[in-house]
């Protein structure tokens, strides 16, 4: 298995994001396209040290974009992670 830091990339924290984590505990994770949930939920397990209920994914396809030149350039692919924890647990996103 992949190291912990290798599979969680960063924190999302958007608008949707927060209300998610305040009303729903969920909170949402930028990971490695080819994580699964198992790993992502054994990842966030020994990172942050809470109980992690459920994991839901999505996979996201890299946006083209135009470079200065005609040719044109592809963002990487990424895989979003919306991570349920038990109740009572917190994570504290600073």
């Amino acid at each position: 298995m992949n190291q912990p830091y290798d599979i969680i990339e960063t924190v999302r924290l958007t608008e949707k994001a927060t209300l998610l984590a305040e009303k729903e505990n969920k909170y949402v994770f930028r990971c490695r396209p080819h994580a699964t949930k198992t790993q992502i939920k054994l990842a966030i397990e020994l990172l942050f040290k809470k109980k992690v209920v459920s994991v839901n994914t999505c996979n996201y396809a890299g946006k083209k974009k135009r470079e200065r030149t005609a040719a044109y350039g592809q963002q990487a692919d990424w895989k979003k992670a919306i991570v349920t924890l038990k109740k009572g647990d917190k994570i504290e996103l600073a």
